[in-house]
């Protein structure tokens, strides 16, 4: 059996290479964490596709790379991340 690789570029604009100052904010963010560490692609996916609106995805990719740099920072976790950005936003 063969399987034929898609012609079809990245789903996400943060996984192209393309210019990166067409990024959206949150895009270009992205961009930047995974350009940094791939390692963290599925958490970045994960803020990514949580449904928030724009200025709340870049606060929680903001506060996840922020927690890259310490170990016990639980923004680590990206449904943390997500959780205090949304409750920044709300008010909360």
């Amino acid at each position: 059996m063969v399987t034929k690789k898609s012609a079809k570029g990245a789903a996400n604009p943060y996984l192209g290479d393309g210019d990166i100052d067409a990024l959206s904010p949150a895009n270009r963010l992205a961009y930047e964490i995974i350009a940094d560490r791939r390692d963290v692609l599925p958490s970045v996916e994960r803020i990514m596709n949580a449904g928030l609106a724009e200025p709340d995805t870049v606060n929680a990719l903001t506060l996840f790379r922020t927690a890259l740099g310490s170990l016990d920072d639980p923004n680590r976790d990206p449904r943390a991340a997500v959780a205090a950005a949304t409750a920044a936003s709300s008010g909360s």
